[in-house]
C-alpha cells in the first residue's frame, strides 16, 4: 500500500500558488491534509482576497454541477487563473471581449446553446468513425519510433503527436500545419514556464494568430463544404441556429489547446507511471483485455487539468460555511482523484480497478468535457499498439515537469520501446 505523509504538514506550508513546487512534483500530501483537516480552505492571496480550495470527491463533484451558484461567467481572469488578473492580462481580455470567452467561460443559457452546436461533432457515431484512422495514426508512430532504434522522447515523439494529429483531422487541419497548433498552445498553456515562456503580448499574439487560422479554415468550408466533421460543424443548423464566425474561431482555440494538451499529458502520465510501476505494465501486455480499466485508472492518476475554478454568483451557504458573491472557487480535480473515502489505496497505480469514478474530465454537469470518449479513444488506441508492436519499455531518464499549477504536465520523458 502506498502512503503519503501528511503527518508533518501545516497549513502554513501549504502554497498553492507556488508554481516551482508543481514543477518538481504534485504537492500529493498537501492536499491529504486539506481532505483530512480542512475540506474547504480559504487559501491566502499575496495580493487579492484569497480563494476557497474543495479538496474532496464529494465536495468537487457537486460544485462541478451547480453552475447557478459556483458559476464559469466572471470577468476577473477566466476559469483559469487563481489570483487577481494583472494589468497585462486586463488589457488582453479587453482587448478580445466577448470574442476570447471560450465554453468553458460560459453558463447556461450560452453554454447550452454553444454545446448544442458543437456537441453534433462528438456523437458516438462521428467519434467510432475516427477510430480506423487514428489506429492507423497510432501505428505509423509506434514503427517510426522502433524502426529509428526506440530511443524517443516519450512526450515529444509520441504522446504530443497522436492528439495533434487527431485535431488536425478532426478540424480539417492539414497534416503539414498541426504543429503549428502544438506551437501556439504551448505559448498560451506553458507561458509560465522557462521552456515556453511568453510575455504576455505573445500569448496575444497566439490567440490572435489562432483565430485568424480557424478564420481562413471557416471562410474555406463555408465556401467549399468537404467531406469533414468540421463541414459539417460550420454548414448545419440546430433549432434554427448555426455556428457564427466566432463561435467556430472559438471552438477552434478549445479544441486545439484543450484537446492537444490534455490527452498528450494524460499519455505521458499513463507510460511514465508504467515505467514506474514495471508489474503493471506487464499485467496489461499478459492481459490486453485490461486496456479499458487501464485508461481509467490513467486519467484518475495523471488528472491533466489540477483544478478549474469557479465564481460565487450571490450570497450562499454550503455546509455551515458562507460565501460571498465574487468570491473564487478552486475545485480541485487532482485531489479528488486522491481522495480516501471514494478509492482504496489511492496512492497506488493499478489498472484492475473497477469501479473509478474519477472527475479527471470535470465530473457531470454542464462543463462535462466534450471530448471525454475521444480522449480515451486516443489513450486506449496508442497503448493498445505499443503493447502490441513494442511491450518492452524501459525509461532512460527522469521525467521533465511543466512548471503550472494548473496543467499536471510533463515536458520531456526520454525512453526506450522495443519489440522484445
Amino acid at each position: 500500500m502506498a502512503l503519503i505523509d501528511s503527518a508533518s504538514v501545516s497549513l502554513a506550508d501549504i502554497d498553492l500558488l507556488d508554481r516551482d513546487v508543481f514543477a518538481e512534483r504534485v504537492p500529493h500530501e498537501w492536499f491529504a491534509y486539506l481532505r483530512a483537516n480542512e475540506p474547504i480552505y480559504h487559501h491566502p492571496e499575496p495580493d487579492g482576497p484569497g480563494f476557497w480550495v474543495f479538496s474532496r470527491h464529494e465536495d468537487v463533484a457537486l460544485l462541478n454541477r451547480d453552475w447557478q451558484n459556483f458559476s464559469s461567467e466572471n470577468n476577473r481572469g477566466g476559469v483559469v487563473v487563481l489570483e487577481e488578473p494583472t494589468p497585462e492580462m486586463r488589457e488582453r481580455m479587453e482587448a478580445f471581449g466577448d470574442a476570447g470567452r471560450l465554453m468553458l467561460q460560459m453558463d447556461p443559457p450560452d453554454h447550452t446553446r454553444y454545446r448544442k452546436l458543437v456537441n453534433r461533432g462528438f456523437t458516438p457515431k462521428v467519434i467510432r468513425s475516427l477510430e480506423d484512422h487514428l489506429r492507423d495514426m497510432s501505428v505509423r508512430i509506434v514503427d517510426e519510433v522502433v524502426a529509428g532504434g526506440g530511443e524517443c522522447d516519450f512526450v515529444v515523439d509520441m504522446a504530443a503527436e497522436l492528439p495533434l494529429e487527431a485535431i488536425a483531422e478532426f478540424l480539417g487541419v492539414p497534416f503539414e500545419d498541426r504543429h503549428k497548433i502544438f506551437q501556439w498552445s504551448n505559448r498560451m498553456i506553458g507561458s509560465e514556464d522557462p521552456e515556453f515562456q511568453v510575455s504576455e503580448g505573445e500569448v496575444m499574439e497566439a490567440q490572435v494568430e489562432m483565430f485568424m487560422y480557424a478564420n481562413q479554415l471557416g471562410d474555406e468550408r463555408r465556401t467549399c463544404p468537404m467531406d469533414d466533421i468540421i463541414s459539417k460543424l460550420i454548414n448545419s443548423e440546430v433549432d434554427g441556429d448555426r455556428l457564427s464566425e466566432m463561435d467556430f474561431n472559438q471552438f477552434f482555440l478549445l479544441l486545439s489547446v484543450a484537446g492537444n494538451e490534455t490527452t498528450r499529458n494524460a499519455l505521458s502520465h499513463g507510460m511514465l507511471a508504467f515505467l514506474d510501476h514495471p508489474d503493471q505494465w506487464q499485467m496489461l501486455v499478459q492481459d490486453p483485455s485490461l486496456m479499458d480499466r487501464a485508461v481509467e485508472e490513467i486519467l484518475r492518476w495523471a488528472s491533466p487539468v489540477m483544478y478549474f475554478r469557479r465564481n460565487v454568483t450571490g450570497d450562499v451557504e454550503y455546509k455551515g460555511i458562507q460565501f460571498k458573491e465574487g468570491d473564487k472557487i478552486d475545485l480541485s480535480y487532482t485531489s479528488a482523484n486522491r481522495d480516501e473515502s471514494v478509492w482504496d489505496d489511492p496512492y497506488t497505480f493499478d489498472i484492475t480497478r473497477d469501479p473509478n469514478p474519477h472527475i479527471a474530465f470535470g465530473g457531470g454537469g454542464p462543463h462535462f468535457c466534450l471530448g471525454a470518449n475521444l480522449a480515451r479513444m486516443e489513450i486506449r488506441l496508442l497503448f493498445e499498439e505499443i503493447v502490441a508492436r513494442a511491450p518492452k519499455i524501459e525509461k532512460l531518464g527522469p521525467a521533465e515537469r511543466l512548471r503550472s499549477n494548473f496543467i499536471n504536465g510533463i515536458k520531456h520523458l526520454p525512453m526506450r520501446l522495443s519489440a522484445s
